[in-house]
């Protein structure tokens, strides 16, 4: 592990120092021999929803396995977004001049090796490697196992860009060892490792946040809820749930509570349902919910809980106030929404509501790097330090002081 590493770090301080065309004409190859080589990622992909069938792996999460051409393209195209955003590394941030003369500047910089943990979805290991490129970092990454042959084969033909462009491979690294050892070892080693962005289950959160020495931005779990106000637009409500909860109910961002105000609950809840039996969804909610619906109870645990699948709870509220208590009771500081015409009520739940992203009068699925104009993200944070919501280029980076004297003394 340690001498993996090393090559990791003496690769971060090659790649901190390219210049940002370089890295641009290398990131569009990648994208080029992704595309080139859509059949052999599709034969590695294959052999992975074999062994998660084998598995009895949750169709969840074979949903977040599976690649095709689609996928394989929208991976492509991606990177080709990445390298076409503006360079992060080396801006000037601020600059001044101090009373002793000196002039000083706060400038971008990378922040060195990144070690991303994720489960599931081949598509974090080039996306998260394109970003750590463009912003100048090497990158450990640790899938998950169920996806060992894709992640594989997806980070081989990515290294073979870079040696092709005579960089070292290990600038995108695969951490060798996929036991729950070579995960605890790697967050330890904070001789070479700067950052760990860990992005699954709850389980794995916490592990890395209770075992980490090497500083941890969390990529936690989504309790997503809507907000159904008294004066909601209703036509788009109906829409703008059907798409939360069911578009991709797998992901991160989409529905898991639904909370209507008692005012329109009578009306809305029946044409509500109606529509998501069309989708399959399994509904459950609280007692005043049964008064309109034929759902089972949900209970506290319901509420807590992000089923990455098509389940939704559901809580009728008496106003904009005990929605807000609800959301800082259950939520989890990830994506939330309010639906509602009136000015007054959608600003205070936009500045009362403590969460990375909050959206009004919108879906909540559209927490998502490229959905912001970041190309990608290596995650989702919901810290509040140092960085939040989906992180793209920008906050892989760090800074420092550059400081430019004339053969100043303190005095």
């Amino acid at each position: 592990m340690q001498q993996f590493l090393e090559k990791a770090k003496n690769a971060s301080r090659i790649i901190a120092t390219l210049e940002p065309f370089v890295k641009d004409k290398i990131l569009r190859e990648m994208a080029d021999a992704l595309e080139a080589n859509t059949h052999h990622i599709l034969t590695y992909n294959q052999k992975d929803l074999e062994n998660a069938s084998q598995n009895n792996l949750s169709s969840a999460l074979i949903d977040r396995l599976l690649l095709n051409e689609k996928r394989i393209a929208e991976m492509a195209q991606a990177i080709r977004e990445i390298a076409s955003l503006r360079e992060p590394v080396g801006k000037v941030l601020e600059g001044w001049v101090v009373p002793s003369g000196l002039r000083i500047e706060k400038v971008s910089i990378p922040i060195g090796v990144i070690g991303i943990i994720y489960e599931s979805r081949p598509n974090v290991t080039s996306d998260t490697a394109a970003l750590c490129f463009k912003s100048g970092n090497a990158c450990v990454l640790k899938g998950g196992k169920e996806a060992q042959e894709s992640n594989a084969i997806i980070a081989s033909i990515l290294q073979e860009v870079l040696v092709k462009n005579g960089l070292e491979k290990e600038i995108i690294s695969l951490l060798p060892d996929y036991s729950r050892e070579g995960v605890s070892k790697l967050i330890k080693m904070d001789k070479y490792v700067d950052l760990i962005i860990p992005r699954g289950g709850e389980a794995l959160i916490a592990f890395v946040s209770e075992n980490a020495t090497v500083p941890v931005v969390k990529h936690d779990k989504g309790v997503c809820h809507i907000f159904v106000d008294a004066e909601a637009n209703l036509d788009n409500a109906y829409s703008i749930v059907i798409n939360a909860k069911c578009q991709r109910p797998s992901a991160c961002n989409s529905l898991e509570t639904l909370l209507v105000h008692e005012a329109i609950a009578e009306m809305f809840l029946p044409m509500m349902m109606a529509q998501l039996k069309l989708h399959n969804s399994v509904v459950k909610g609280c007692a005043k919910t049964q008064k309109f619906l034929n759902v089972a109870l949900a209970n506290e645990q319901d509420y807590h809980t992000e089923h990455l699948s098509n389940a939704l709870s559901i809580k009728i509220v008496s106003d904009v106030n005990e929605a807000i208590t609800h959301i800082a009771t259950y939520g989890s500081g990830h994506s939330e929404a309010i639906l509602t015409e009136n000015y007054t009520t959608g600003e205070r739940f936009l500045n009362e509501v403590d969460a990375a992203c909050v959206y009004i009068n919108a879906s909540t699925r559209f927490t998502d790097g490229g959905e912001f104009g970041f190309g990608a993200e290596v995650g989702i944070s919901t810290n509040k330090l140092h960085a939040r919501g989906p992180m793209g280029i920008n906050d892989l980076t760090t800074y420092k002081f550059k400081v430019y004297g004339k053969g100043n003394i303190r005095s």
